[in-house]
């Protein structure tokens, strides 16, 4: 992509991708990759390997890729793709945790003293694969759904055992926007 402007009084023309030429490379190993899993899951899945499950086979990759493309207009820009490693960690330590409580709650039929609620929780991010990634997380752990997100920027959050709001507020920004917002943003 070639970006044009004004500088001082001189035109000036930057190529990103002369500035990064891993760039290129990668975005075509990544459209090669999405045709080529599907094509070989389709073969797996048939268990056959007949001219007429290779050609609906390729066919089939290649219209999901092309149409998978058409659904996506913005492009994820993660930076910092380490900060990836320990949010899973978190959030799958979250899961299990969340499920053994839920567990408890549900299969305790004498307490009864859990309080369900809803909570207004004030969110910096913008980045849309960011909030994205934050309405999984919040939405795959037991005992919790995203429900709104307001004009505002405050994320409306259902929690099934609501005992302390500023834990929950702490937990959502500490524990996941913040590392969301140093991959994203």
């Amino acid at each position: 992509e070639i970006l044009s402007g004004l500088v001082g009084s001189e035109m000036c023309i930057r190529d990103s991708g002369a500035r990064h030429p891993g760039r290129k490379l990668m975005r075509r190993l990544y459209f090669l990759f999405l045709p080529v899993f599907l094509f070989v899951l389709w073969l797996v899945l048939n268990e056959s390997l007949s001219a007429g499950q290779i050609s609906l086979g390729i066919a089939l990759a290649l219209w999901f890729t092309w149409a998978a493309s058409r659904l996506r207009p913005l492009r994820a820009k993660p930076r910092r793709l380490w900060k990836v490693i320990p949010l899973f960690l978190h959030v799958t330590l979250d899961i299990i945790k969340s499920n053994i409580a839920v567990a408890k709650l549900i299969l305790n039929p004498r307490r009864n003293d859990f309080s369900p609620g809803f909570i207004m929780i004030p969110l910096t991010m913008r980045e849309p694969h960011g909030l994205a990634m934050l309405a999984c997380i919040v939405t795959y752990t037991p005992g919790t759904v995203w429900v709104d997100l307001t004009d505002d920027h405050r994320l409306k959050l259902h929690v099934l055992d609501l005992q302390n709001e500023d834990d929950w507020i702490r937990l959502v920004q500490d524990r996941y926007e913040r590392p969301l917002m140093e991959i994203f943003e």
